[in-house]
Protein backbone atom coordinates (compact mmCIF):
# COMPACT_ATOMS: atom_id res chain seq x y z
CA UNK A 1 0.00 0.00 0.00
CA UNK A 2 1.80 3.22 -1.22
CA UNK A 3 2.30 6.33 1.45
CA UNK A 4 -0.98 8.54 -0.76
CA UNK A 5 -3.12 5.55 -0.37
CA UNK A 6 -2.73 4.77 3.59
CA UNK A 7 -3.32 8.65 3.87
CA UNK A 8 -6.51 8.49 2.08
CA UNK A 9 -7.79 5.36 4.72
CA UNK A 10 -6.79 7.37 7.31
CA UNK A 11 -8.44 10.34 6.99
CA UNK A 12 -11.37 8.02 5.65
CA UNK A 13 -11.94 6.43 9.05
CA UNK A 14 -11.00 9.99 10.99
CA UNK A 15 -14.16 11.50 8.99
CA UNK A 16 -16.15 8.04 9.91
CA UNK A 17 -15.33 8.34 13.24
CA UNK A 18 -16.30 12.01 13.54
CA UNK A 19 -19.62 11.75 11.89
CA UNK A 20 -20.43 8.85 13.68
CA UNK A 21 -19.87 10.41 17.54
CA UNK A 22 -22.38 13.64 16.38
CA UNK A 23 -24.89 11.61 15.16
CA UNK A 24 -28.19 11.20 17.41
CA UNK A 25 -31.25 8.61 15.98
CA UNK A 26 -34.43 8.53 18.28
CA UNK A 27 -37.87 7.57 18.71
CA UNK A 28 -40.96 9.08 20.61
CA UNK A 29 -43.19 6.80 21.77
CA UNK A 30 -46.08 7.85 23.78
CA UNK A 31 -49.51 7.01 24.59
CA UNK A 32 -52.12 8.46 21.98
CA UNK A 33 -52.59 12.40 22.94
CA UNK A 34 -49.88 12.70 25.47
CA UNK A 35 -48.24 15.13 23.12
CA UNK A 36 -45.67 13.48 21.06
CA UNK A 37 -46.72 15.22 17.83
CA UNK A 38 -46.60 18.38 19.15
CA UNK A 39 -42.99 17.93 20.82
CA UNK A 40 -41.54 16.81 17.43
CA UNK A 41 -42.47 20.22 16.33
CA UNK A 42 -40.87 21.85 19.03
CA UNK A 43 -38.02 19.60 18.36
CA UNK A 44 -37.94 20.71 15.38
CA UNK A 45 -38.84 24.83 15.96
CA UNK A 46 -36.23 24.70 18.20
CA UNK A 47 -33.22 23.19 16.10
CA UNK A 48 -33.97 25.42 13.52
CA UNK A 49 -35.66 23.30 11.24
CA UNK A 50 -38.57 25.13 10.87
CA UNK A 51 -39.42 28.60 11.66
CA UNK A 52 -42.90 28.47 13.22
CA UNK A 53 -44.78 25.22 14.42
CA UNK A 54 -47.61 23.29 13.18
CA UNK A 55 -50.60 23.46 15.37
CA UNK A 56 -51.53 19.79 15.15
CA UNK A 57 -55.29 19.13 15.69
CA UNK A 58 -54.94 21.52 13.10
CA UNK A 59 -58.36 23.81 11.96
CA UNK A 60 -58.58 24.33 8.09
CA UNK A 61 -57.14 27.28 8.30
CA UNK A 62 -53.76 26.45 10.13
CA UNK A 63 -51.26 24.82 9.29
CA UNK A 64 -50.71 21.20 9.46
CA UNK A 65 -47.84 19.26 11.60
CA UNK A 66 -44.97 19.35 9.18
CA UNK A 67 -44.66 15.39 10.43
CA UNK A 68 -48.28 14.45 9.11
CA UNK A 69 -48.40 14.41 5.57
CA UNK A 70 -51.33 12.05 4.81
CA UNK A 71 -54.46 13.21 4.07
CA UNK A 72 -56.31 11.39 6.93
CA UNK A 73 -53.79 12.34 9.30
CA UNK A 74 -54.53 16.29 8.24
CA UNK A 75 -58.52 15.22 8.71
CA UNK A 76 -57.89 13.70 11.81
CA UNK A 77 -55.20 15.53 13.63
CA UNK A 78 -53.46 11.94 14.24
CA UNK A 79 -50.02 10.13 13.29
CA UNK A 80 -50.57 6.73 11.40
CA UNK A 81 -47.45 6.66 9.85
CA UNK A 82 -43.57 6.69 10.71
CA UNK A 83 -41.90 9.87 9.47
CA UNK A 84 -38.10 10.46 9.28
CA UNK A 85 -37.20 13.97 10.13
CA UNK A 86 -33.50 15.10 9.62
CA UNK A 87 -31.64 18.41 11.05
CA UNK A 88 -28.50 19.78 12.04
CA UNK A 89 -28.11 21.61 15.55
CA UNK A 90 -25.42 22.68 17.71
CA UNK A 91 -23.18 20.42 15.52
CA UNK A 92 -25.08 17.53 15.78
CA UNK A 93 -26.71 15.50 13.14
CA UNK A 94 -30.38 14.32 14.36
CA UNK A 95 -32.20 11.61 12.92
CA UNK A 96 -35.75 11.68 14.71
CA UNK A 97 -38.13 9.06 13.67
CA UNK A 98 -41.65 10.24 14.59
CA UNK A 99 -43.33 7.39 15.46
CA UNK A 100 -47.46 6.80 14.96
CA UNK A 101 -49.81 8.02 17.99
CA UNK A 102 -52.11 6.24 17.78
CA UNK A 103 -52.78 3.00 19.28
CA UNK A 104 -53.88 0.76 16.02
CA UNK A 105 -51.10 2.02 14.00
CA UNK A 106 -48.36 0.80 16.72
CA UNK A 107 -46.97 -2.39 14.73
CA UNK A 108 -45.33 0.41 12.69
CA UNK A 109 -43.35 1.91 15.91
CA UNK A 110 -42.15 -1.37 16.95
CA UNK A 111 -40.49 -1.84 13.89
CA UNK A 112 -38.94 1.83 14.22
CA UNK A 113 -37.52 1.21 17.33
CA UNK A 114 -35.43 -1.63 15.50
CA UNK A 115 -33.44 1.24 13.95
CA UNK A 116 -33.43 3.65 17.21
CA UNK A 117 -30.41 4.19 19.65
CA UNK A 118 -32.50 5.73 21.69
CA UNK A 119 -36.21 6.59 22.65
CA UNK A 120 -37.94 9.71 24.10
CA UNK A 121 -40.83 8.95 26.14
CA UNK A 122 -43.61 11.11 26.53
CA UNK A 123 -46.24 11.07 29.41
CA UNK A 124 -49.10 12.82 30.05
CA UNK A 125 -48.46 15.13 33.53
CA UNK A 126 -52.14 14.44 34.42
CA UNK A 127 -52.26 10.75 33.67
CA UNK A 128 -48.58 9.18 33.74
CA UNK A 129 -47.74 6.10 32.54
CA UNK A 130 -50.94 4.53 30.51
CA UNK A 131 -51.58 1.60 27.94
CA UNK A 132 -49.95 2.23 24.86
CA UNK A 133 -46.66 3.86 26.68
CA UNK A 134 -46.21 0.29 28.58
CA UNK A 135 -46.48 -1.62 25.45
CA UNK A 136 -43.87 0.52 23.48
CA UNK A 137 -41.60 1.15 26.58
CA UNK A 138 -41.76 -3.30 26.88
CA UNK A 139 -39.97 -3.56 23.03
CA UNK A 140 -37.39 -0.61 24.23
CA UNK A 141 -36.28 -3.21 27.03
CA UNK A 142 -36.12 -5.74 25.36
CA UNK A 143 -33.54 -4.17 23.16
CA UNK A 144 -32.18 -2.15 25.93
CA UNK A 145 -32.68 1.20 24.40
CA UNK A 146 -31.89 4.03 26.85
CA UNK A 147 -35.25 6.02 27.36
CA UNK A 148 -35.75 9.79 28.22
CA UNK A 149 -38.40 10.97 29.87
CA UNK A 150 -40.33 14.16 28.96
CA UNK A 151 -43.42 14.68 31.29
CA UNK A 152 -45.75 17.06 28.84
CA UNK A 153 -48.97 19.32 29.49
CA UNK A 154 -47.47 20.73 33.16
CA UNK A 155 -49.11 23.84 32.31
CA UNK A 156 -51.96 21.94 32.72
CA UNK A 157 -53.23 20.52 36.02
CA UNK A 158 -51.09 17.90 36.48
CA UNK A 159 -49.92 14.78 38.96
CA UNK A 160 -47.57 16.02 41.75
CA UNK A 161 -43.99 15.33 40.51
CA UNK A 162 -42.70 13.18 42.64
CA UNK A 163 -45.53 11.03 41.90
CA UNK A 164 -45.04 10.90 38.34
CA UNK A 165 -41.63 9.65 38.98
CA UNK A 166 -42.92 7.03 41.42
CA UNK A 167 -45.38 6.13 38.75
CA UNK A 168 -42.62 5.57 36.25
CA UNK A 169 -40.30 4.01 39.25
CA UNK A 170 -43.10 1.33 40.44
CA UNK A 171 -44.89 0.46 36.67
CA UNK A 172 -41.70 0.24 34.34
CA UNK A 173 -39.25 -1.13 37.16
CA UNK A 174 -36.70 1.95 36.06
CA UNK A 175 -34.64 4.44 38.55
CA UNK A 176 -35.78 7.87 38.14
CA UNK A 177 -33.23 11.18 37.87
CA UNK A 178 -35.01 14.55 37.68
CA UNK A 179 -32.94 16.61 35.33
CA UNK A 180 -34.98 19.71 36.01
CA UNK A 181 -38.02 20.41 38.50
CA UNK A 182 -41.31 22.43 37.46
CA UNK A 183 -42.11 24.95 39.57
CA UNK A 184 -46.18 24.97 40.03
CA UNK A 185 -48.76 23.31 37.52
CA UNK A 186 -51.47 24.23 35.35
CA UNK A 187 -52.43 28.16 35.57
CA UNK A 188 -49.41 28.39 38.53
CA UNK A 189 -46.69 26.94 36.06
CA UNK A 190 -43.85 29.59 35.82
CA UNK A 191 -40.76 27.16 34.35
CA UNK A 192 -38.71 25.14 35.43
CA UNK A 193 -35.25 24.69 37.37
CA UNK A 194 -32.07 22.85 35.45
CA UNK A 195 -30.25 21.38 38.24
CA UNK A 196 -26.83 21.03 36.53
CA UNK A 197 -26.56 24.82 36.22
CA UNK A 198 -28.59 25.67 39.46
CA UNK A 199 -31.02 28.22 37.61
CA UNK A 200 -34.53 28.40 37.59
CA UNK A 201 -35.78 29.01 33.73
CA UNK A 202 -38.98 30.75 33.79
CA UNK A 203 -40.62 31.23 30.64
CA UNK A 204 -43.61 33.57 29.08
CA UNK A 205 -46.37 31.87 27.39
CA UNK A 206 -46.61 32.61 23.24
CA UNK A 207 -49.91 31.85 21.81
CA UNK A 208 -50.02 27.81 20.65
CA UNK A 209 -46.34 28.15 21.03
CA UNK A 210 -45.89 28.94 17.41
CA UNK A 211 -42.45 30.81 18.13
CA UNK A 212 -39.59 30.12 20.44
CA UNK A 213 -40.50 30.65 24.43
CA UNK A 214 -38.34 33.80 26.01
CA UNK A 215 -36.65 32.26 28.61
CA UNK A 216 -35.36 34.30 31.63
CA UNK A 217 -32.66 32.58 34.07
CA UNK A 218 -32.72 33.30 37.79
CA UNK A 219 -31.40 32.18 41.23
CA UNK A 220 -34.30 30.22 42.76
CA UNK A 221 -33.39 31.86 45.86
CA UNK A 222 -34.44 35.06 44.34
CA UNK A 223 -37.39 36.78 46.24
CA UNK A 224 -38.64 38.15 43.30
CA UNK A 225 -39.18 34.13 42.31
CA UNK A 226 -41.36 33.85 45.79
CA UNK A 227 -43.46 36.83 44.64
CA UNK A 228 -44.68 35.12 40.85
CA UNK A 229 -46.52 32.33 42.61
CA UNK A 230 -48.17 31.74 46.00
CA UNK A 231 -46.91 30.24 49.37
CA UNK A 232 -47.38 27.16 49.10
CA UNK A 233 -46.61 26.63 45.57
CA UNK A 234 -43.52 28.38 46.21
CA UNK A 235 -42.83 26.37 49.80
CA UNK A 236 -43.50 22.93 47.56
CA UNK A 237 -41.20 23.80 45.05
CA UNK A 238 -38.24 24.39 47.57
CA UNK A 239 -39.15 21.28 49.57
CA UNK A 240 -38.67 19.29 46.23
CA UNK A 241 -35.26 20.27 45.58
CA UNK A 242 -34.07 19.09 48.83
CA UNK A 243 -35.73 15.89 48.49
CA UNK A 244 -34.00 15.30 44.84
CA UNK A 245 -30.46 15.71 46.19
CA UNK A 246 -31.11 12.51 48.48
CA UNK A 247 -32.49 10.66 45.34
CA UNK A 248 -30.21 8.38 42.69
CA UNK A 249 -27.45 9.80 40.99
CA UNK A 250 -27.61 9.97 36.70
CA UNK A 251 -24.87 7.33 35.97
CA UNK A 252 -24.17 7.38 32.37
CA UNK A 253 -23.54 3.90 32.35
CA UNK A 254 -26.93 3.05 33.75
CA UNK A 255 -28.70 4.77 31.37
CA UNK A 256 -27.00 3.07 28.69
CA UNK A 257 -28.06 0.26 29.88
CA UNK A 258 -31.88 1.17 30.17
CA UNK A 259 -31.83 0.91 33.83
CA UNK A 260 -32.39 4.67 35.04
CA UNK A 261 -34.15 7.52 32.39
CA UNK A 262 -32.97 11.06 32.54
CA UNK A 263 -36.68 12.90 33.32
CA UNK A 264 -37.65 16.58 32.23
CA UNK A 265 -40.73 18.19 32.78
CA UNK A 266 -42.15 20.63 30.52
CA UNK A 267 -45.03 21.83 28.19
CA UNK A 268 -44.71 21.10 24.33
CA UNK A 269 -47.50 23.59 23.72
CA UNK A 270 -46.33 26.31 25.17
CA UNK A 271 -42.62 25.98 24.69
CA UNK A 272 -42.08 25.64 28.40
CA UNK A 273 -39.08 23.49 28.82
CA UNK A 274 -38.17 22.06 25.45
CA UNK A 275 -34.75 23.98 24.61
CA UNK A 276 -33.56 22.70 27.99
CA UNK A 277 -34.61 19.22 27.19
CA UNK A 278 -33.31 19.34 23.36
CA UNK A 279 -29.46 20.54 24.77
CA UNK A 280 -29.23 17.80 27.30
CA UNK A 281 -29.99 15.27 24.86
CA UNK A 282 -27.99 15.93 22.62
CA UNK A 283 -25.01 15.36 25.44
CA UNK A 284 -26.89 12.55 27.16
CA UNK A 285 -28.38 10.60 24.16
CA UNK A 286 -25.62 7.83 22.71
CA UNK A 287 -23.91 7.96 19.43
CA UNK A 288 -25.36 5.25 17.19
CA UNK A 289 -24.01 1.63 18.98
CA UNK A 290 -22.83 -1.40 17.69
CA UNK A 291 -25.60 -3.42 15.80
CA UNK A 292 -25.79 -7.68 16.10
CA UNK A 293 -26.22 -9.74 12.66
CA UNK A 294 -25.96 -13.29 12.65
CA UNK A 295 -22.25 -12.60 11.63
CA UNK A 296 -21.30 -11.05 14.60
CA UNK A 297 -20.93 -7.30 16.13
CA UNK A 298 -20.81 -4.46 13.55
CA UNK A 299 -19.36 -1.99 14.94
CA UNK A 300 -20.23 1.55 13.25
CA UNK A 301 -16.74 2.36 12.37
CA UNK A 302 -16.17 -0.15 10.20
CA UNK A 303 -15.33 0.93 7.15
CA UNK A 304 -17.78 -1.53 5.01
CA UNK A 305 -21.27 -0.02 4.50
CA UNK A 306 -23.98 -1.66 5.74
CA UNK A 307 -27.35 -1.14 6.46
CA UNK A 308 -31.10 -2.79 6.46
CA UNK A 309 -34.54 -1.85 5.43
CA UNK A 310 -37.06 -1.15 8.60
CA UNK A 311 -39.98 0.58 6.89
CA UNK A 312 -41.68 1.01 3.35
CA UNK A 313 -44.00 3.29 2.44
CA UNK A 314 -45.73 3.44 -0.97
CA UNK A 315 -47.10 6.73 -2.37
CA UNK A 316 -45.43 9.01 -0.48
CA UNK A 317 -46.02 10.85 -3.83
CA UNK A 318 -49.17 10.00 -5.32
CA UNK A 319 -48.72 11.43 -8.30
CA UNK A 320 -46.10 9.57 -8.93
CA UNK A 321 -46.97 6.53 -7.37
CA UNK A 322 -43.69 6.37 -5.61
CA UNK A 323 -42.19 3.62 -3.43
CA UNK A 324 -39.59 4.81 -0.74
CA UNK A 325 -37.37 1.83 1.17
CA UNK A 326 -36.39 3.66 4.81
CA UNK A 327 -32.60 2.44 4.99
CA UNK A 328 -30.54 2.73 8.53
CA UNK A 329 -27.31 2.98 8.10
CA UNK A 330 -25.58 0.89 10.34
CA UNK A 331 -21.78 0.63 9.66
CA UNK A 332 -19.46 2.21 6.91
CA UNK A 333 -20.14 5.34 4.57
CA UNK A 334 -22.73 5.85 1.79
CA UNK A 335 -21.96 7.27 -1.33
CA UNK A 336 -24.31 8.29 -4.26
CA UNK A 337 -23.79 5.71 -6.79
CA UNK A 338 -21.86 3.19 -4.61
CA UNK A 339 -22.85 -0.27 -5.83
CA UNK A 340 -24.39 -2.96 -2.61
CA UNK A 341 -25.59 -6.36 -2.37
CA UNK A 342 -28.74 -7.46 -1.30
CA UNK A 343 -28.63 -10.14 1.21
CA UNK A 344 -31.42 -12.23 0.59
CA UNK A 345 -31.67 -12.06 -3.14
CA UNK A 346 -27.96 -11.95 -4.16
CA UNK A 347 -27.84 -9.17 -6.51
CA UNK A 348 -26.09 -6.15 -6.46
CA UNK A 349 -27.72 -2.81 -6.67
CA UNK A 350 -26.73 0.62 -7.36
CA UNK A 351 -27.71 3.01 -4.78
CA UNK A 352 -28.64 6.16 -7.39
CA UNK A 353 -31.72 7.31 -6.03
CA UNK A 354 -30.94 7.40 -2.26
CA UNK A 355 -33.20 10.80 -0.59
CA UNK A 356 -33.22 12.33 2.60
CA UNK A 357 -36.55 13.48 3.29
CA UNK A 358 -38.35 15.61 5.34
CA UNK A 359 -41.69 14.99 5.67
CA UNK A 360 -42.68 15.26 2.57
CA UNK A 361 -39.71 17.10 1.33
CA UNK A 362 -36.69 15.44 -0.39
CA UNK A 363 -33.32 16.11 -0.88
CA UNK A 364 -31.37 13.91 -2.77
CA UNK A 365 -28.41 11.89 -0.88
CA UNK A 366 -24.70 12.55 -1.84
CA UNK A 367 -23.08 11.05 1.13
CA UNK A 368 -24.81 9.29 4.45
CA UNK A 369 -23.20 7.84 7.64
CA UNK A 370 -24.46 5.10 10.59
CA UNK A 371 -27.22 6.60 12.26
CA UNK A 372 -28.76 8.25 9.23
CA UNK A 373 -31.55 7.42 7.83
CA UNK A 374 -32.26 7.52 3.76
CA UNK A 375 -34.94 6.66 1.35
CA UNK A 376 -34.02 4.68 -1.32
CA UNK A 377 -36.91 5.33 -4.04
CA UNK A 378 -36.66 3.08 -7.10
CA UNK A 379 -36.51 -0.09 -4.26
CA UNK A 380 -39.36 -2.52 -6.14
CA UNK A 381 -37.06 -5.30 -4.94
CA UNK A 382 -36.74 -4.56 -1.33
CA UNK A 383 -38.60 -5.62 1.61
CA UNK A 384 -38.52 -4.83 5.26
CA UNK A 385 -35.83 -6.30 6.63
CA UNK A 386 -33.47 -6.65 3.87
CA UNK A 387 -29.47 -5.97 4.58
CA UNK A 388 -27.97 -4.22 1.95
CA UNK A 389 -24.12 -4.12 2.21
CA UNK A 390 -20.35 -4.37 0.97
CA UNK A 391 -17.99 -6.98 0.76
CA UNK A 392 -19.04 -10.25 2.90
CA UNK A 393 -22.86 -10.48 3.38
CA UNK A 394 -24.36 -9.91 6.80
CA UNK A 395 -27.78 -10.75 8.00
CA UNK A 396 -29.30 -8.06 10.71
CA UNK A 397 -31.89 -9.71 13.27
CA UNK A 398 -35.73 -10.75 10.81
CA UNK A 399 -38.17 -7.93 11.12
CA UNK A 400 -41.18 -9.34 13.02
CA UNK A 401 -44.83 -9.42 11.98
CA UNK A 402 -47.03 -9.48 15.24
CA UNK A 403 -50.18 -11.40 15.17
CA UNK A 404 -53.52 -8.78 13.61
CA UNK A 405 -55.87 -8.64 16.53
CA UNK A 406 -59.14 -7.42 14.04
CA UNK A 407 -59.92 -9.27 10.37
CA UNK A 408 -62.35 -8.27 7.30
CA UNK A 409 -62.97 -9.74 4.26
CA UNK A 410 -62.29 -6.99 1.49
CA UNK A 411 -65.24 -7.01 -1.40
CA UNK A 412 -63.90 -4.84 -4.86
CA UNK A 413 -67.14 -2.57 -6.02
CA UNK A 414 -65.74 -2.70 -9.89
CA UNK A 415 -64.02 -6.11 -10.47
CA UNK A 416 -62.48 -4.30 -13.99
CA UNK A 417 -60.13 -2.73 -10.99
CA UNK A 418 -59.02 -5.73 -9.62
CA UNK A 419 -55.05 -5.78 -11.04
CA UNK A 420 -54.92 -2.38 -9.40
CA UNK A 421 -56.66 -3.94 -6.42
CA UNK A 422 -53.73 -6.49 -6.06
CA UNK A 423 -51.16 -4.18 -6.82
CA UNK A 424 -51.78 -2.23 -4.18
CA UNK A 425 -52.44 -4.43 -1.36
CA UNK A 426 -48.77 -5.68 -2.12
CA UNK A 427 -47.75 -2.19 -1.46
CA UNK A 428 -49.75 -2.21 1.64
CA UNK A 429 -48.56 -5.31 3.06
CA UNK A 430 -44.67 -4.81 2.25
CA UNK A 431 -45.51 -1.59 3.76
CA UNK A 432 -46.19 -3.53 7.13
CA UNK A 433 -49.46 -1.38 7.05
CA UNK A 434 -51.48 -4.59 6.97
CA UNK A 435 -51.49 -8.22 6.70
CA UNK A 436 -52.77 -9.82 3.98
CA UNK A 437 -54.12 -13.56 3.95
CA UNK A 438 -55.52 -16.33 1.35
CA UNK A 439 -57.88 -18.97 2.23
CA UNK A 440 -56.86 -21.83 1.12
CA UNK A 441 -58.99 -24.36 0.01
CA UNK A 442 -61.70 -21.77 -0.94
CA UNK A 443 -62.43 -20.39 -4.78
CA UNK A 444 -63.25 -16.74 -3.33
CA UNK A 445 -60.99 -14.29 -4.63
CA UNK A 446 -61.21 -11.67 -1.93
CA UNK A 447 -58.28 -11.43 0.72
CA UNK A 448 -58.89 -11.14 4.07
CA UNK A 449 -56.70 -8.02 5.85
CA UNK A 450 -55.22 -8.55 9.23
CA UNK A 451 -54.52 -5.43 11.30
CA UNK A 452 -53.58 -4.88 15.08
CA UNK A 453 -56.51 -2.05 15.08
CA UNK A 454 -59.69 -1.23 13.21
CA UNK A 455 -58.39 2.50 12.26
CA UNK A 456 -56.58 0.49 9.84
CA UNK A 457 -59.23 -0.59 8.03
CA UNK A 458 -60.58 3.15 7.21
CA UNK A 459 -56.69 3.82 6.09
CA UNK A 460 -56.69 1.11 3.78
CA UNK A 461 -60.30 1.65 2.25
CA UNK A 462 -59.03 5.17 2.00
CA UNK A 463 -55.35 4.54 0.29
CA UNK A 464 -56.95 2.07 -2.22
CA UNK A 465 -59.61 4.97 -3.22
CA UNK A 466 -57.16 8.18 -3.22
CA UNK A 467 -54.43 6.89 -4.55
CA UNK A 468 -55.06 3.72 -6.68
CA UNK A 469 -58.68 4.52 -7.39
CA UNK A 470 -60.35 1.70 -6.11
CA UNK A 471 -63.59 1.12 -4.34
CA UNK A 472 -63.93 -1.51 -1.62
CA UNK A 473 -66.43 -2.39 1.27
CA UNK A 474 -65.15 -4.52 3.98
CA UNK A 475 -67.06 -7.21 5.98
CA UNK A 476 -65.69 -7.62 9.41
CA UNK A 477 -64.90 -11.30 10.74
CA UNK A 478 -65.21 -12.64 13.71
CA UNK A 479 -61.56 -13.90 14.00
CA UNK A 480 -59.54 -12.17 16.82
CA UNK A 481 -56.64 -14.51 16.66
CA UNK A 482 -53.94 -15.49 14.11
CA UNK A 483 -50.95 -18.36 14.65
CA UNK A 484 -48.36 -18.57 12.10
CA UNK A 485 -47.60 -22.66 11.78
CA UNK A 486 -44.68 -24.35 11.93
CA UNK A 487 -43.35 -27.93 11.87
CA UNK A 488 -42.75 -30.52 8.77
CA UNK A 489 -44.67 -29.85 5.59
CA UNK A 490 -46.49 -33.14 5.93
CA UNK A 491 -48.23 -32.65 9.51
CA UNK A 492 -49.15 -29.00 8.68
CA UNK A 493 -50.92 -30.50 5.59
CA UNK A 494 -52.69 -32.64 8.44
CA UNK A 495 -53.82 -30.15 10.49
CA UNK A 496 -57.12 -30.45 12.04
CA UNK A 497 -58.96 -27.25 13.78
CA UNK A 498 -62.76 -26.89 14.98
CA UNK A 499 -65.01 -25.67 11.68
CA UNK A 500 -64.80 -22.01 12.86
CA UNK A 501 -61.13 -21.84 12.33
CA UNK A 502 -59.93 -20.75 9.21
CA UNK A 503 -56.18 -22.05 7.27
CA UNK A 504 -54.96 -19.53 4.91
CA UNK A 505 -51.54 -18.52 3.27
CA UNK A 506 -49.81 -15.19 3.84
CA UNK A 507 -48.06 -13.09 1.13
CA UNK A 508 -44.67 -15.20 1.78
CA UNK A 509 -47.07 -18.87 1.17
CA UNK A 510 -46.47 -19.42 5.28
CA UNK A 511 -49.23 -21.04 6.32
CA UNK A 512 -51.80 -18.89 8.85
CA UNK A 513 -54.79 -20.32 10.98
CA UNK A 514 -57.19 -17.46 12.14
CA UNK A 515 -59.34 -18.53 15.16
CA UNK A 516 -62.24 -17.21 16.58
CA UNK A 517 -61.38 -17.44 20.35
CA UNK A 518 -58.84 -19.50 22.91
CA UNK A 519 -60.76 -22.49 23.02
CA UNK A 520 -60.28 -22.83 18.78
CA UNK A 521 -56.64 -22.18 19.31
CA UNK A 522 -56.60 -24.57 22.32
CA UNK A 523 -57.84 -27.47 19.97
CA UNK A 524 -56.01 -26.94 17.33
CA UNK A 525 -53.27 -27.47 20.18
CA UNK A 526 -54.55 -30.39 21.06
CA UNK A 527 -55.15 -31.75 18.16
CA UNK A 528 -51.52 -30.54 16.25
CA UNK A 529 -48.99 -32.33 18.91
CA UNK A 530 -46.32 -31.82 16.71
CA UNK A 531 -46.54 -28.34 15.44
CA UNK A 532 -45.73 -24.93 17.04
CA UNK A 533 -48.22 -21.75 16.83
CA UNK A 534 -46.34 -18.77 16.45
CA UNK A 535 -47.55 -15.27 17.40
CA UNK A 536 -44.87 -13.79 15.16
CA UNK A 537 -43.76 -14.48 11.98
CA UNK A 538 -40.74 -12.80 9.93
CA UNK A 539 -41.05 -11.00 7.04
CA UNK A 540 -38.94 -13.42 4.65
Amino acid sequence: MSDTTRTATAEAGSQLEAEVKRRRTFAIISHPDAGKTTLTEKLLLYGGAVQMAGAVKARRKQAHAVSDWMEMEKERGISITSTVLSFDYSGYRINLLDTPGHQDFSEDTYRTLLAADAAVMVLDGARGIQEQTLKLFEVCKRRQIPILTFINKMDRPSLDPFELLEDIEKTLGLETYAVNWPLGNGDRFKGVYDRESGKLHLFERQAHGGKKAVAKEVDPRDQAVAELTDEQTHEEFTEGLELLEAGAELRKEDFSRGKITPVFFGSALSNFGVQLFLDKFLTLAPQPSPRLSEEGTIEPTDDKFRGFIFKIQADMNPRHRDRVAFLRICSGKFRRGMKAKCTRTGQDIKLNYAQQLFAQERVIVEEAFPGDVVGMTNSSNLILGDTLCEGEAVSFEPMPLFSPEHFARINIKDPSRRKHFQKAMDQLCLEGAIQVFFPKDSYARDPIIGAVGVLQFEVVQDRLKNDYRVDIDYERMNFILCRWLEGKEEDIEKFTGSRQTLVCHDLWDKTVCLFPGNWDLDYAKDKNPNLVFRSISQVN
